[in-house]
């Protein structure tokens, strides 16, 4: 299998020299991704909705690989606020409650003020 990019549209993948996706071999390795809907050029101003926005656009970019949230082996996410773990734990449960991938969860500063929140994730691919 050879080395695939996968974009989401985002100017700042040309832009910054990135892909929100690559698959190479087996595996599918995707970029943070934050609460940015990019075909809109929005983004929700409450937690929450970014961290669905957020899966919403990583669920894509494995659909186009090939693959689903099913085969995340593992994820990270990365918050502004303590508090927000709190407000997006159950949304991640409802993701991964029954796959259960290997975490990390981090605290840090954003690019743009606007985001809250940024989920990078590693899957096996399907075929």
């Amino acid at each position: 299998m050879t080395r695939r990019l996968i974009s989401s549209g985002s100017d700042f993948e040309k832009a910054w020299g990135y892909s929100r996706a690559v698959v190479d071999g087996d595996m599918i390795f995707v970029a943070g991704t934050t609460g940015f809907d990019y075909a809109a050029g929005t983004i929700a101003d409450d937690v929450v909705s970014q961290a669905r926005q957020c899966f919403k656009t990583i669920q894509a970019a494995l659909a186009e690989a090939g693959s689903s949230l099913a085969d995340v082996v593992r994820v990270t996410y990365y918050l502004t606020s303590r508090e927000d773990w709190q407000r997006c734990g159950p949304v991640f449960g409802e993701v991964f409650g029954n796959i259960r991938p290997a975490a990390t969860g981090l605290i840090c500063q954003m690019i743009d003020p606007r985001m809250k929140i940024e989920i990078e994730v590693t899957a096996k691919c399907r075929s």
